[in-house]
């Protein structure tokens, strides 16, 4: 619910699943989550909203499995601290079209900040082979960014996660299982930009850039 840009953050993950065609917003809700519940009520823009308590913060593969019974199909995951001006549509396109079980926004990011996310391997046809979480040694710098589909296979293989070394059921480990069964899961380079506001410093910085994406289309309008 932190206000990006005058609007909470949310409402920008909101926005752009709604504009990609989501029919449903399952929203997962823990610590406050009255304040979540009470501000957007049981719609968004004439899409339905349900809501899934997860009582403990457990991961991101245990956050999954609490919405588990309310999906049957493909579906759009997106972390709901991070915003987004980027080609989302080309992954849900991805997904589409090559019938993958689940396809990622990856990102370049420098060497010394790859620590802090889920890291990526690829072959030669930009299909993900490994995932490691936060490791102190990363394979690469290419990190998830928040924004997936997945298969309802999905589920399986986080009900098959054990806790990792920080007490949590890591998504991370959830695909790595994907992978060694066999799916195949694609990786869609990111165009564009994505932040993930964990300080504010970081929500500054989305602000300047969302301002800066609004000036130049006022000037292109303009001219």
């Amino acid at each position: 619910m932190v206000e990006v840009d005058d609007k909470p953050i949310l409402t920008h993950c909101f926005d752009q699943l709604v504009s990609l065609g989501a029919d449903e917003l399952i929203v997962v809700v823990g610590y406050l989550k009255e304040k979540i519940i009470d501000h957007y009520g049981d719609a968004y823009e004439g899409v339905p909203i349900t809501y899934s308590h997860q009582r403990k913060q457990k991961g991101l593969a245990h956050a999954l499995v609490t919405v588990e019974e309310h999906i049957d199909d493909d579906f759009m995951l997106m972390l709901g601290d991070n915003v987004f001006q980027a080609n989302l549509e080309d992954v849900v396109r991805r997904q589409q079209e090559d019938r993958a079980d689940a396809a990622f926004l990856v990102e370049e990011v420098p060497w010394d900040e790859a620590d802090r996310y889920g890291v990526c391997d690829t072959n030669k046809f930009g299909e993900i082979t490994d995932v490691v979480e936060k490791p102190d040694d990363p394979p690469s710098n290419l990190v998830m960014t928040g924004f997936y589909t997945f298969t309802p296979a999905i589920f399986h293989a986080c009900h098959l996660v054990q806790p990792s070394n920080r007490g949590e059921y890591e998504i991370s480990e959830a695909i790595d299982l994907l992978i060694q069964s066999g799916r195949t899961i694609d990786a869609i380079g990111l165009e564009g930009w994505r932040i993930d506001v964990g300080y504010p410093e970081d929500r500054e910085e989305a602000e300047e850039r969302l301002q800066a994406r609004f000036e130049s289309a006022t000037e292109t309008v303009s001219d």
